[in-house]
C-alpha cells in the first residue's frame, strides 16, 4: 500500500508540474496564467474536481513514447462558479505546446459529455498549438469528436470560449461553435491559417497580432464578443457574465435580490431624445437608466456599434437587450448589425432569457457594397430571429421606426408580446420627407410646399396613433415611466407559454 500511494503521489506531482518550472516561467514572463492558476480563479475556492488527472498519450512515433506527462496538456474537471455547478478544461501550454492529442481529446470529450447529462455549462479555457503532428490523423480525429459535442450541447447548455493563447487551424472552430468568445489582448489569436501560410498563398506580409488578435476579432471579424486586458480581467468578467445564464435550457436564469426599485422613475428619460430627429442621443445611457443598478453587460461593443447587445437584470432577474444606436450610422440595421442581433437574440430564445428591444432605426442602410454583400439574407437573419422566438418579448419605440425595419426590430407583428412607443415615436413606412417627394414628386421644385406638406404628412402619419389605433402599439408612455412599464410587464409575462410547430430544425437563411 505504502509503494502505491507513493507511486500516486509521484503522478500526481508530475501532473501539477506539467512542463517543469522553467515552462511556467516562460508562461507568466508572457502575461499569461498556467492550466491551474486559471481554473484557481475562475472557480470558487476549493471546488475544483479534477478528473482524468492521470492520462497519458498513447503515440509511440517520433520518440514521443519517452516523452510523457500525466494529464497531456490540459486540466479538465468540474467544480462551481458562484455556487453553479460548471464544467471547464483547460489546456496546458507548458506541455506539448497545449496541443491537442487523441487522448487529450478524450479527456475533454468526457466532461462534455457529463455536462450534457447533468444540464450544466462548459467553459473552455483555449491555450494550445493546435493538432499534435506527431499523432497525424488520430488528432484530426479528436477534434472532430469535440466539434460533433459542441453541435450537440449547442442550444442545451451554454458553452463558454475563453481564448487565452494560440488558437490555430482546426482548433477554432470548437470555440466557433460555443456561444461566446472572450479574448484576451495581446497574448491570444485565433486564425486558420497563420502568416506564413498566408505569406506563401497570398503574398501578404501579416502578423499574427493583425491577422487574429483580439483587436481583430472584437472589431473587424465580429468573431469575438469581448476582449480583456489580461487573464486575471478576463476570467474575474467571466465569473461575473455567468451570473445572467442559466445552467440548461430547461432551468430560468438565476434571480438575485434588487434593491432597485421596480417603480424608479427616471425624469431625465423625458428630455433623453433630441427635438431635432435628425440629431443623435446615446441609446446605452437610456439602456443603464433603465435596468437594474444601472449595471449593462454590453457583447461586441466595437462590432457593429449601430446595434447594441448584452445582458441586464430587471428586478433581479436576467434579460438580454436589443437596441438601435443612433450615435453609429444613425442606428440603420446594415450586414453585421442584423447578424450580431440575430444570433444574441437566438441565446436568449435557447435559454429562456426575455428579449428587450430599444428601437430607434430610420431603416436598412442603402447601398450596393450593403446589397452586394447579401443585405436580404442578412436583415431576414433578424427578423427570422424575433419570429421564432418564444421568450418574453417587450420592445419599446423611442422615436423613429421607418419601413420593414419597423417589422424586423421585434414589432408586434412578430408575437412581440407587449410593444409602447414613446409620445414623439415616428412609425411610418419612410420618413416625413422622402415620403412628400415621392408622393408629391411632380412639385419638388416648390420648397415651401414641399415643406409644407412635410409637415402635414408628419403630424398625420409620423406619430404612434394610428399603429395604436390599429392594436400594433399596446400603449403610449411617457419616457420617465418606462422601466416601471418593462418590469410589469415582464412580472405579466412570467408564466408565459409558447411553443412553435414540430420541426427537425428551422432553415434559417444562412
Amino acid at each position: 500500500m505504502h509503494e502505491i500511494l507513493k507511486k500516486l503521489n509521484k503522478k500526481r506531482e508530475l501532473a501539477v508540474d506539467g512542463g517543469g518550472k522553467k515552462r511556467r516561467d516562460s508562461q507568466h514572463k508572457k502575461g499569461k496564467l498556467t492550466a491551474r492558476e486559471r481554473i484557481e480563479v475562475l472557480l470558487d475556492p476549493g471546488t475544483f474536481e479534477e478528473w482524468d488527472m492521470f492520462v497519458e498519450h498513447r503515440c509511440s512515433e517520433f520518440g514521443m513514447d519517452e516523452q510523457k506527462i500525466p494529464g497531456d496538456g490540459v486540466v479538465t474537471g468540474y467544480g462551481t462558479i458562484n455556487g453553479k455547478l460548471t464544467f471547464v478544461f483547460s489546456q496546458d501550454f507548458t506541455v506539448f505546446g497545449g496541443s491537442l492529442s487523441e487522448s487529450h481529446a478524450e479527456k475533454i470529450c468526457k466532461i462534455m459529455d457529463k455536462a450534457l447529462q447533468v444540464g450544466a455549462p462548459v467553459i473552455g479555457l483555449n491555450d494550445s498549438g493546435g493538432a499534435r503532428i506527431q499523432e497525424g490523423v488520430a488528432s484530426l480525429a479528436g477534434y472532430a469528436e469535440v466539434f460533433q459535442r459542441n453541435v450537440l450541447s449547442s442550444g442545451v447548455i451554454p458553452q463558454i470560449s475563453v481564448i487565452m493563447g494560440p488558437c490555430a487551424g482546426g482548433a477554432v472552430y470548437s470555440p466557433a461553435m460555443t456561444d461566446f468568445i472572450f479574448m484576451v489582448k495581446d497574448t491570444s489569436y485565433m486564425f486558420v491559417t497563420g502568416p506564413d501560410v498566408v505569406k506563401t498563398v497570398t503574398h501578404e506580409e501579416v502578423t499574427h497580432e493583425e491577422l487574429g488578435g483580439a483587436s481583430t476579432h472584437t472589431k473587424k471579424s465580429g468573431v469575438a464578443d469581448l476582449a480583456f486586458e489580461n487573464d486575471i480581467e478576463a476570467l474575474f468578467q467571466l465569473r461575473r457574465f455567468m451570473g445572467f445564464l442559466p445552467s440548461s435550457n430547461k432551468e430560468m436564469p438565476p434571480t438575485r435580490q434588487s434593491e432597485d426599485p421596480a417603480d424608479r422613475v427616471e425624469l431625465s428619460l423625458d428630455s433623453l431624445v433630441p427635438d431635432n430627429p435628425n440629431k443623435p442621443y446615446d441609446m446605452k445611457e437610456l439602456i443603464t437608466k433603465v435596468v437594474d443598478d444601472r449595471d449593462f453587460f454590453e457583447l461586441q461593443p466595437e462590432y457593429a456599434g449601430n446595434i447594441l447587445t448584452g445582458f441586464a437584470r430587471m428586478t433581479g432577474s436576467p434579460i438580454g437587450v436589443v437596441a438601435n444606436q443612433p450615435m453609429v450610422l444613425a442606428g440603420c440595421l446594415d450586414n453585421n448589425s442584423a447578424r450580431k442581433a440575430a444570433r444574441f437574440v437566438r441565446f436568449c430564445d435557447c435559454f429562456n432569457i426575455p428579449i428587450i428591444t430599444f428601437v430607434d432605426v430610420p431603416g436598412f442602410l442603402p447601398g450596393t457594397s450593403q446589397e452586394y454583400n447579401g443585405i436580404i439574407k442578412h436583415g431576414a437573419k433578424l427578423l427570422f430571429a424575433f419570429a421564432e422566438a418564444t421568450v418574453p418579448k417587450i420592445t419599446i419605440i423611442t422615436r423613429k421606426a421607418y419601413g420593414g425595419a419597423y417589422d424586423v426590430m421585434s414589432s408586434k407583428h412578430l408575437r412581440g408580446d407587449v410593444n409602447y412607443a414613446w409620445p414623439h415615436a415616428e412609425i411610418a413606412v419612410m420618413g416625413p420627407k422622402g415620403a412628400v417627394e415621392i408622393i408629391f414628386r411632380g412639385e419638388l421644385g416648390d420648397e415651401k410646399k414641399i415643406d409644407k406638406k412635410t409637415n402635414e404628412y408628419r403630424e398625420r402619419f409620423a406619430n404612434p396613433f394610428i399603429a395604436g389605433s390599429r392594436g400594433f402599439i399596446d400603449d403610449v408612455i411617457n419616457p420617465h415611466t418606462t422601466r416601471t412599464r418593462v418590469c410589469r410587464s415582464l412580472e405579466m409575462l412570467r408564466k408565459k407559454k409558447l411553443t412553435n410547430p414540430w420541426k427537425k430544425h428551422d432553415n434559417i437563411p444562412l
